[in-house]
């Protein structure tokens, strides 16, 4: 059964209850357009670097602005909304970067918080240590949904293809990766990897992204896309500001990629060996 799905790409800023407004608005707008799943950015709350300005905003989950709006809006519309992440204040003083879907009657459906942590250091002189503020996650997470099965990942999941390709044998037909991506590593791989996680696995993925020059001084890549599991793009939005970008899945398509290319079924276990002797001030080719 294809249906149409949206991914609504936004530019959060501290506030989460200007974030909130934000995103009903989008969510509404691709429900008008036809869209009976909507997933949202990470980090849809707040953008927020300073860590005292987080801590000041941090809920948990039951009393969280972003949850409670989205359940809100899944049973007012009767579809799916998927709030790609937040940060949920945990009972143990620890934050996670969390994402959250909701169902046609605003019912809570599943959580996935996002298991690799971004800890990084790029050449522009850009430090992160998202492990520094947030408790990584320990278990991978589905659902089946009545129009297809769903994977879930977020943001620098998509590095991690073994994440993916446990999700698409375990029979996931969509794989969500929800993203805030900086500008640098965006424009070098963004679209790249999420293509090839697609064609990989045989999913669709779709990636609702946060995109352009945020209140707390970051620049994040944008571009929110659909693929096909052939990896073509079916949908994209630009680099800056809010977009909603829509496309029609069919877990047909699911089936015939597998067909062509059964990857996932031709792996095969083999060990590694190491010959030769290493070179000076290196490893043997």
């Amino acid at each position: 059964m294809a249906v149409t799905i949206a991914a609504v790409q936004m530019c959060s800023g501290t506030d989460p209850v200007r974030n909130v407004e934000t995103m009903r608005r989008l969510v509404r707008e691709a429900a008008a357009k036809g869209a009976v799943y909507v997933q949202t950015p990470e980090m849809t709350g707040a953008l927020q670097r300073d860590r005292a300005g987080l801590k000041a905003i941090l809920r948990s989950e039951a009393d969280d602005l972003v949850a409670a709006a989205a359940a809100e809006l899944a049973g007012e519309l009767g579809i799916h909304v998927h709030v790609g992440s937040t940060a949920i204040a945990l009972s143990d003083g620890k934050v996670a970067n969390r994402g959250l879907l909701f169902g046609p009657g605003g019912e809570k459906v599943c959580s996935y918080d996002k298991i690799h942590m971004f800890d990084v250091d790029l050449d522009n002189g850009e430090s992160w240590r998202e492990s520094a503020v947030y408790s990584p996650g320990a278990v991978a997470r589905m659902a089946d949904l009545p129009f297809a099965r769903l994977g879930f990942a977020i943001c620098y999941d998509v590095r991690f293809p073994e994440l993916f390709k446990t999700q698409a044998q375990a029979g996931a037909e969509i794989i969500s990766v929800p993203a805030a991506f900086t500008r640098q590593t965006g424009e070098a791989h963004w679209e790249i990897l999420l293509r090839a996680r697609a064609i990989e696995n045989g999913v669709y993925i779709i990636a609702a992204a946060q995109a352009g020059v945020h209140e707390d001084g970051r620049e994040t890549f944008g571009h929110s896309m659909i693929i096909d599991p052939w990896g073509r793009v079916l949908a994209s939005a630009g680099g800056t500001g809010e977009a909603v970008v829509l496309a029609e899945v069919d877990p047909a398509a699911v089936k015939a990629a597998h067909a062509k290319i059964p990857n996932l079924r031709n792996g095969r276990a083999f060990t590694l060996e190491m010959v030769g002797e290493p070179a000076k001030g290196g490893v043997a080719a």
